[in-house]
């Protein structure tokens, strides 16, 4: 019987304006998108640079009232999540945002895309196709047979990305 190798999660959070990468989490497969979001969030608000973030785009995957609450009630962050297409209205549960961003989207999709500048999110695609077109999909180093170096050659290739669109 063979061991089923599982495969690592890398979650960033870029600046739109720069493709720069302010904070990256790597994980393996069973992190759930949503857990790494307020880790990333926590990096940029805490880092020395002292950037704000006005706006955070995200797909369906983030789509909770958790999300919704962490981002504007906790940081005063905009969110700019597309719901998914089952989603419901939550009245007694449901944050207020998350809710209006539900009712706005089932009304008239790309009015709110419009509206948040949703189209932009592509950047953060953009920049993930960077990645593995530079370096590859795959951890290649030698030593990168513990996570904990397959997590530093993943650190290493987005420091190297950062350098490389700075020039």
């Amino acid at each position: 019987m063979k061991n089923k190798k599982g495969f690592l999660k890398i979650h960033i959070a870029i600046n739109i304006k720069t493709k720069e990468i302010l904070s990256m989490k790597v994980t393996d497969e069973h992190v759930r998108d949503s857990k790494a979001l307020p880790e990333l969030v926590n990096d940029i608000i805490k880092s020395d640079r002292k950037l704000t973030i006005g706006k955070l785009f995200a797909d369906g995957t983030y789509n909770s009232n958790d999300i919704f609450r962490y981002l504007s009630t906790d940081n005063g962050i905009l969110p700019c999540i597309k719901v998914r297409k089952n989603t419901r209205v939550l009245l007694k549960k449901g944050h207020i945002l998350r809710n209006l961003s539900v009712i706005s989207q089932k009304n008239d999709l790309q009015r709110w895309k419009d509206s948040r500048s949703y189209g932009k999110r592509w950047i953060v695609e953009t920049v993930f196709s960077s990645l593995k077109r530079m370096f590859g999909e795959y951890v290649y180093s030698v030593y990168s047979v513990r996570l904990k170096n397959m997590i530093q050659e993943m650190m290493l290739k987005a420091s190297l990305y950062n350098k490389m669109i700075s020039i």
